[in-house]
């Protein structure tokens, strides 16, 4: 018999030898939630004679308390079946159940997990296995080699600062990284160019994490995340190459090869990473600190001079607009004579570039009427985040002399930034604010790239003494075809991947056959 799984705790599903029906159950990140009545079927092949001696059947749910019947081809395998309470009260739990040879047929099968008729509670499903009797455990290392494939983990995050009760949405965590072992970080920590760091653990099902911060600005606070997909890797990476390094480990000045070493990591700040730590599920240890060279997007070395990066702005949003009349925020960026109005005598204006620069200059331009609406106080600020921002420039009680006059502001500023706010806090007496272009400038590396160059470090295997870790950057990136998944409609068919659940030629045929099946079912 091929290794039957089902799991549950990644979406789409990771399925092998198995396709899945459900209903009355939600889809969440790390499981799969049986209400009253709901129940999930797994249809399964097997091939005859090896089945004999009976099957292994490992159940896994997150909590306990919750009953569940199981049914093998329509007949009671266990009915009121309760989990024992040990753990937390997420933690994950087992329950093996033998299941009789005499109730496997060769060919196709049918496995039933139904959750509580009385509607009490909901039944937390994060995988299914079933072995032959005679290879217990076949399933769950079939299972865990096709999950280390998937080794691009993405997180929705929130963040808490400290002294606050409200959790605050914050950027995606999107990381990958490999040394060629597929081992799955259990902590990591980050710290960016910029100074910010951030430490995390994750959770034993990779469901989640939890942990703190420090912003550039020196805040503290709690970081939190929640699995929204897991994927393979290089097709996973969502368009942002892993750094590749190639390794070395020693001891005692000798040196020797140790693979290839892969790093991605990104919060969503638009920041490089200098410095990696992470401890794997199987209790190695490791922590890099990357040296890096400063080039511009043309490749060549910064220089002193500005040059206008207007339009590598890709949003622009104001506190308010005249949207009505046309005069939005977006006519900013235009080299016209349009404008942008505002009712009122504050406003905010927030600029996203394609990537950080450091803007060292900006200039704004008076619009074609009413003087008394032009701004005169004003911050310049920027953010890596969008939610911690820094006072980069300060202007009082400044005047414009004609309309459509373009006046320069520059100051000093080597801080890379993806997000600039212009904060308008007073005008020239009027109850409105006007502005017809505004222009951002940096220096001629305008949007600059950390390309990392090497890393110098440590490398602790699991209850042997940590060696010198070096490794010196592989230039390219990596592509091989990208999986193709298959979503189904009825019995609500379960979302998983083809290339997890067809070994064979023959297991495709049956599987693209119980697709149609499916389809057909009106």
């Amino acid at each position: 018999m091929e290794p039957v799984f089902a799991d549950f705790s990644t979406t789409p599903a990771r399925l092998s030898n198995a396709v899945v029906g459900y209903h009355r159950c939600g889809v969440a990140p790390s499981h799969l939630a049986l209400g009253a009545d709901g129940y999930v079927k797994l249809d399964f092949t097997t091939d005859g004679p090896e089945e004999a001696a009976g099957a292994v059947l490992t159940v896994t749910t997150l909590g306990a308390g919750v009953p569940m019947d199981i049914l093998l081809n329509g007949k009671a395998v266990a009915e009121g079946l309760v989990f024992p309470e040990t753990g937390g009260h997420d933690a994950p739990r087992d329950r093996v159940l033998s299941l009789p040879g005499e109730l496997l047929t060769p060919g196709t099968n049918l496995l039933e997990i139904r959750g509580p008729a009385d509607g009490e509670g909901l039944l937390r499903l994060t995988t299914v296995t079933l072995d032959p009797a005679r290879d217990s455990g076949r399933a769950r290392r079939a299972m865990a080699a096709r999950a280390s494939t998937r080794s691009v983990f993405a997180f929705g995050t929130e963040r808490r600062p400290v002294n606050s009760t409200a959790w605050q949405p914050a950027s995606g965590l999107l990381f990958h990284i490999d040394r060629g072992d597929r081992a799955v970080p259990a902590q990591l920590s980050w710290r960016g160019t910029d100074g910010a760091e951030t430490a995390i653990a994750l959770r034993a099902d990779m469901s989640g994490f939890h942990g703190h911060y420090r912003a550039a600005d020196g805040a503290l606070g709690e970081y939190r995340g929640t699995l929204t997909d897991r994927r393979a890797y290089p097709g996973g990476t969502a368009g942002v190459p892993p750094l590749r390094f190639s390794t070395e480990e020693g001891q005692d000045g000798d040196w020797r090869p140790s693979g290839e070493l892969r790093i991605l990591l990104d919060d969503g700040r638009a920041t490089p990473v200098e410095r990696v730590s992470w401890t794997d599920r199987r209790g190695n240890a490791a922590s890099v600190t990357l040296t890096a060279a400063v080039v511009t997007a043309e490749g060549h070395a910064a220089q002193g001079e500005l040059r206008d990066i207007t339009d590598t702005v890709v949003d622009v949003e104001a506190s308010d607009e005249f949207a009505a009349g046309g005069e939005v925020a977006r006519n900013l960026l235009r080299r016209s004579r349009s404008k942008w109005l505002v009712p009122d005598d504050t406003a905010e204006l927030d600029f996203t570039l394609q990537r950080p620069a450091a803007v060292a200059s900006y200039s704004l331009t008076s619009a074609n009427d009413a003087p008394d609406r032009d701004p005169r106080d004003w911050r310049l600020q920027g953010s890596h985040d969008g939610s911690t921002w820094t006072t980069l420039d300060t202007r009082t009680g400044e005047r414009f002399t004609r309309r459509f006059e373009t006046r320069d502001f520059r100051f000093a500023n080597t801080g890379a930034y993806r997000r600039y706010r212009l904060r308008i806090t007073d005008n020239a007496g009027g109850d409105e604010i006007q502005l017809s272009q505004v222009r951002l400038l940096a220096g001629a590396g305008a949007a600059p790239a950390l390309a990392a160059s090497d890393f110098i470090g440590y490398y602790g295997p699991a209850g042997e003494s940590p060696t010198g870790y070096r490794g010196t950057a592989v230039p390219g990136p990596e592509s091989d075809p990208a999986g193709i998944r298959k979503e189904g409609p009825r019995e609500k068919l379960l979302a998983g991947d083809l290339t997890d659940t067809a070994q064979d030629l023959d297991s495709a045929a049956r599987l693209l056959g119980k697709l149609a099946e499916y389809l057909r079912t009106p």
